[in-house]
């Protein structure tokens, strides 16, 4: 018999209950801040099949709704009461995405059979490999990204498996802080398992399966319901990293997003060949994989603030993930960054979907402020370090409605600040300074959220600074309607001083007692034309020190003189600027356009067709020779034209005989 509606409401409550409960005990006996402070973790309940169908509203990360374990709980070959099982590897299973994540489930029973999995992750600090905090961009192996652990039982029967353990800390920066948190996440899943246990003698078992099963069925409809209200049609949208690599060239994510009927497919068939950096998102080819999911999942509950969060929502898409793409590499390809390109891919998504629904979508948020790691040592002890000091988030867009929202965008607005006090309790820095970078929101008749700036000073000699995340120095994030797209990242050493550096994308920098270390993340983009902002909005901007009189003058044409508007010199520069505006659109900054005019639509898509004809291991050699190539060429002489890149891959052939005879043994 079917579950009644109220019923299933009750029950839906009691699983989000469940965990909220599992991620309130890891949040209470986790060790290491990026945890305790930060929240990068996710709790929930998997049905046997390995679909999530309850996660927590108030706790944790928002990326990994919907995850799908099935493919992990299926390497363990038989579950017993007791055992908890865990996993870090990007490649076995694909529950995983980059090996600081580590996945922690076990097995709920009920006379005998499994009634669901309790499954946690959380992000570990340090897993090893071959930098502090074990990622950076400049790794091209994911053999180099620390040790993995293929899904594994850590208790078996209730009996810690102690070789698992040893093996693992043995291989990792700070052991206490990494056992800490696995104990933590047996916690949590301990917790799961008793709630879960709750909720069978409260509705029955067979209730707690119907009930389960139709919490999927009706996120589901929900999910069917919200895209019948986008009008079907075809939007493309694209989007970059900075680099693909250190010094590298451009990242390209592109979509084309179908909406017909009910269903929505996501084709990401002209995006980036596999890279040599660890940029690439493991997805194994899931069409449906939560990474990939995540703005999607923002726009559903936008259309339905009220849906269920679980897997159902995804059952109503799909996605095309070419094999060897930046989107679903193969291994060995490095991982560890994949952070950076899902961001970017977040904003690839947002920006087709804002094409199907004008007025509903934010400016792109502000990102390419890292996840801030130190390595150092304690002056006092000479014991090694390893701490998350910050996020460096960006705000959220401007939306139609308001201005974005400061400093926390929503692709990164789940994850919280440290405390200053915590950071230098815990590491031998000085924080001298943290909050918002003024100038840094894109302008717009409702302004974008502005990023974050730290500056702190390092006290001990041979510290590693790990600024994983690092983009946006370059493409800055996109206004809508008009508005004006946000301000572009920084990272200085030394900022101010005849010993400046700006290290732009570099992900680990070694710094010594006495060097300043800035940071700053991209603001985000704004909405509408930043002249119809109201003159009394601006100088409150002004006021608050979000934004500068010069500013104020050169963006919304806003003139303020001795503290005084000057409204004569204002409706002057105000008229000036809408007779010189063009049609209200997508806001991108000068580098993305200038970029676009030589790399246009027409010449990625045959750059696409070029390589993704060729063996893997040849699409990111070939990349590289002909944006080089392109480069070569005298500006007047790029053309951004099909022919003359088939013309310059014609050249490459002919100079190595190898990629010939890879071309034509491909098209066999």
């Amino acid at each position: 018999m079917a579950i009644d509606k109220v019923t299933l409401q009750i029950l839906a409550n009691h699983c989000s209950a469940a965990a909220e409960s599992m991620a309130s005990t890891l949040l209470r006996t986790a060790h290491s801040t990026f945890v305790k402070e930060t929240e990068d973790f996710t709790t929930g309940l998997a049905d046997p099949d390995g679909k999530t169908f309850a996660s927590p509203y108030e706790l944790g990360v928002t990326w990994f709704v919907g995850l799908d374990y099935g493919r992990a709980l299926r390497l363990i070959d038989r579950y017993e009461e007791g055992d908890i099982a865990i996993t870090n590897d990007p490649y076995s299973g694909f529950v995983c995405t980059h090996s600081p994540d580590m996945h922690v489930w076990k097995p709920i029973f009920h006379e005998g059979e499994v009634a669901c999995f309790a499954v946690t992750h959380v992000h570990n600090t340090d897993v090893g490999g071959a930098v502090p905090a074990s990622l950076s961009r400049t790794l091209t192996e994911v053999h180099q990204e620390g040790v993995r652990l293929p899904p594994v039982k850590l208790y078996r029967r209730g009996e810690l498996n102690r070789d698992v353990r040893d093996i693992l800390l043995a291989n990792v920066r700070m052991p206490e802080q990494n056992w800490g948190d696995m104990n933590a996440q047996v916690a949590c899943v301990n917790t799961g398992e008793r709630k879960v246990r709750e909720m069978i003698q409260r509705f029955g078992i067979d209730v707690f399966h119907e009930g389960r099963a139709a919490l999927l069925d009706h996120a589901e409809a929900q999910a069917r319901r919200a895209i019948r209200a986008i009008p079907d049609g075809s939007y493309f949208f694209a989007d970059y990293t900075d680099e693909d690599a250190v010094g590298g060239h451009p990242c390209r994510i592109a979509v084309r997003l179908v909406v017909k009927g009910d269903e929505i497919l996501f084709d990401f068939s002209e995006s980036d060949p596999q890279l040599n950096s660890s940029l690439n998102i493991p997805t194994g080819g899931n069409g449906r994989h939560a990474i990939i999911m995540v703005s999607y999942m923002y726009v559903m509950r936008l259309l339905d603030p009220a849906i269920f969060l679980n897997s159902g929502i995804l059952r109503p898409v799909d996605s095309i993930l070419p094999k060897g793409s930046v989107v679903n590499p193969e291994f060995p390809a490095a991982v560890g960054m994949r952070t950076l390109t899902t961001l970017r891919l977040q904003s690839v998504l947002l920006g087709a979907f804002a094409q199907a629904l004008p007025g509903r979508l934010p400016g792109a948020c502000g990102d390419g402020g890292p996840l801030l790691n130190v390595r150092t040592t304690d002056n006092r002890t000479g014991r090694k370090l390893m701490a998350n000091l910050n996020p460096i988030s960006g705000g959220a867009g401007g939306t139609a409605m308001r201005d974005g929202a400061e400093g926390s965008g929503a692709n990164f607005g789940f994850l919280k600040n440290t405390p200053v006090e915590i950071s230098e309790a815990e590491v031998p820095v000085t924080i001298l300074g943290y909050g918002l970078a003024r100038d840094s929101g894109g302008a717009g008749q409702n302004r974008g959220g502005l990023g974050t700036e730290m500056e702190f000073e390092v006290h001990a000699p041979h510290s590693f600074v790990t600024a994983r995340n690092r983009d946006r120095s370059r493409f800055a994030p996109w206004g809508l309607e008009g508005g004006e797209a946000g301000k572009t990242s920084a990272f200085l050493l030394n900022r101010g001083s005849n010993r400046e550096v700006d290290l732009g994308n570099t992900d680990i920098v070694s710094v010594d007692p006495g060097d300043r270390v800035y940071l700053r993340s991209a603001g985000a983009g704004g909405w509408g034309r930043p002249w119809k902002r109201a003159v009394e909005r601006v100088v409150a901007d002004v006021r608050r020190g979000f934004v500068s009189a010069a500013a104020a003058e050169a963006e919304y044409g806003v003139v303020i003189r001795d503290g005084a508007v000057d409204a004569a010199a204002t409706a002057s520069r105000r008229a000036a600027m809408e007779k010189a505006a063009g049609k209200p659109g997508f806001g991108f900054n000068r580098a993305r356009l200038e970029y676009e005019a030589v790399w246009t639509r027409e010449a990625y898509e045959a750059f696409v067709r070029l390589v993704g004809a060729l063996p893997v291991h040849w699409r990111y050699f070939v990349k590289q020779k002909l944006f080089v190539a392109v480069e070569a060429l005298p500006p007047e002489k790029r053309r951004g034209d099909p022919a003359q890149l088939h013309a310059l891959f014609d050249a490459l052939a002919a100079e190595y005989p190898q990629l010939a005879a890879a071309r034509a043994k491909a098209a066999e």
